[in-house]
């Protein structure tokens, strides 16, 4: 007899807007599996809000590999070739140091906190 498998999802992707800035939450590990969902929540908010920033709140993410970071790249370029910013929130000290090690954080404003980043989003705004 055969048996399904059915694979549990190690990542969750969900969105919400804060002050009129849309926030992307990732749960979970961010690996090539979860691309496709972290890109349809990040079109689905582009196309409802056209944003100028974009947070993308890491507080429950465990685990990001090469194919994570690309699609992190993809979107913090998408949304430069229109003006916008990406703004990270909730990085552990492991995830910030990757994201030096890779240059992301040439690119990308780093908070603690998802209140901390809209504080100085509106004072740029």
């Amino acid at each position: 007899m055969l048996k399904a498998w059915i694979m549990e999802k190690t990542h969750r992707v969900s969105s919400k807007i804060l002050n009129n800035i849309p926030v992307l939450i990732l749960e979970g590990d961010i690996t090539s599996e979860a691309d496709s969902d972290i890109m349809n929540t990040y079109r689905e908010l582009k196309e409802k809000h056209s944003p100028f920033y974009l947070i993308i709140d890491f507080n429950k993410t465990k685990y990001i590999n090469s194919a994570g970071i690309a699609t992190l790249i993809n979107i913090i370029q998408d949304l430069g070739d229109f003006g916008g910013k990406v703004v990270f929130t909730g990085l552990s000290q492991h995830f910030q140091k990757v994201m030096d090690i890779v240059g992301i954080t040439d690119f990308v404003n780093i908070y603690q906190t998802n209140e901390e980043a809209l504080k100085n989003i509106e004072t740029k705004a």
